[in-house]
């Protein structure tokens, strides 16, 4: 089995230096990029790999750069954004790549920006990967001394700059227009499009920002091609993936695996089943801000055809595991609890929604729901839903809480019914005063 991504990532041992990348193969693609082809063909290339994002939405990345404007004409600056905020609740794939390998997330955003003739670029880091902070920074000073960055790189007229820059902690800086706001200085709110980011993005010049597994797939496809990376996947869509798991399975972890592999080997196989008394109940698939799935669901390959296929999303595809013994009433709250914290405060449904949303589950977890309770959980799923926010934050928010209520809507009666948790003896219920 080929793992391009993390074939030179050892648990436990420092990320190889510049010297050490450059001997296992480390920016040949630069190399090729710059001396053999044309920004334009680059763009192609990618886009024929059929290369989806990884970050969560799966859009073509070919196709994402091929809306950016080119030549002499367009507006410069242009900036490439490496969107390294990894908030997602259980995702935690691309801190894996930033701090085992930081030369090859270099190396794809230098081949992204000459793409799109880009000649500033940035690296927003989420604010508690201090590991990944110290790495990323040694790896960009050896790039520069290398003069893989900077002016003329490889004397190819080419130039590019590159900073590093950490957020402060807030979720809603993984949503793209947002965190360009951030890097402005502004507050972290989302933008009307259009205008898009890829004509009028980071100070209004147009900007790519791309996820940081997507990036370290790019040198990969230079170096070996379209249809090698293609023929690595399963099913229709390419490449491999890192797919994560955590909750009680005898072993939580992240693994670099064939895109479209089952979720039942996945949590069998690599993560080693569920701990021993504990039997599975349902998942997460993507982080936080996707449908749960249930047992009819293990066979499925996790693409993102088929997940969303089955009413779900394969998101950033690091699944969070629902135990028997855990409440999903429980569960939901501290997922909504989240989100609702998260929330910017831009738009009426997100700001006000999802703290009623938390309010009334904390009710019903603590044994003070009331039948009618369900039916408000109901209406705010589809009010929070796509099309009446600004971003995808509450949209995102309500995919568990919907599928909560379909899989688990028991759960939910019982503590209603019962006037206490079910899953904790030691909660007494009291009538609110």
């Amino acid at each position: 089995m080929e793992k391009p991504l993390t074939q030179h990532i050892v648990p436990g041992r420092k990320p190889l230096n510049l010297k050490e990348y450059e001997q296992v193969g480390g920016y040949a693609s630069v190399r090729k990029v710059l001396k053999e082809m044309a920004p334009q063909e680059v763009q192609t290339l990618v886009k024929d790999s059929n290369l989806r994002g990884r970050g969560g939405a799966g859009f073509n990345t070919g196709l994402k750069w091929s809306f950016v404007p080119m030549g002499p004409e367009a507006a410069q600056p242009k900036y490439l954004v490496a969107n390294a905020d990894e908030m997602e609740p259980g995702t935690f794939k691309d801190r894996l790549l930033l701090e085992g390998n930081p030369h090859q997330l270099i190396e794809g955003m230098i081949v992204a920006a000459y793409a799109i003739e880009a000649s500033i670029s940035y690296v927003f880091l989420r604010w508690a990967y201090k590991v990944a902070a110290q790495e990323i920074t040694q790896a960009i000073q050896e790039a520069y001394e290398a003069g893989y960055l900077g002016k003329n790189i490889l004397g190819s007229g080419f130039d590019l700059e590159m900073h590093l820059h950490t957020g402060v902690g807030r979720y809603m800086c993984g949503e793209e227009t947002a965190l360009l706001n951030a890097l402005e200085g502004k507050r972290a709110n989302p933008r009307a499009k259009p205008p898009f980011p890829q004509v009028s993005g980071l100070f209004g010049k147009p900007t790519i920002v791309n996820n940081v597994e997507t990036l370290c797939c790019l040198p990969h496809i230079i170096n070996n091609g379209a249809e090698w990376f293609k023929k690595l996947g399963l099913t229709e869509d390419a490449g491999t993936k890192l797919y994560g798991v955590s909750g009680r399975v005898k072993k939580p972890g992240c693994w670099e695996l064939p895109m479209g592999t089952t979720i039942r080997e996945i949590l069998e196989e690599h993560a080693g089943g569920m701990q021993d008394g504990y039997l599975f109940r349902g998942l997460l698939p993507g982080g936080a801000s996707t449908d749960f799935l249930v047992e009819e669901h293990l066979d499925l390959p996790m693409d993102y055809g088929a997940i969303q296929a089955a009413g779900s999303r394969m998101g950033t595809g690091t699944m969070i595991i629902l135990d028997d013994q855990t409440c999903p009433v429980g569960f939901t709250l501290n997922l909504q609890h989240f989100f609702a914290q998260e929330s910017c405060g831009f738009c009426t449904p997100c700001r006000e929604g999802l703290p009623w949303v938390e309010k009334i589950l904390l009710a019903i977890d603590k044994g003070e729901g009331k039948p009618e309770h369900l039916l408000t959980l109901d209406f705010h799923t589809k009010y929070l839903g796509p099309g009446n926010t600004f971003c995808a934050l509450a949209p995102g928010a309500m995919e568990p809480l919907q599928s909560a209520l379909k899989y688990f809507r028991e759960d939910f009666e019982r503590h209603i019914h019962e006037h206490h948790c079910p899953w904790s003896k030691s909660k007494v219920w009291q009538p609110s005063i």
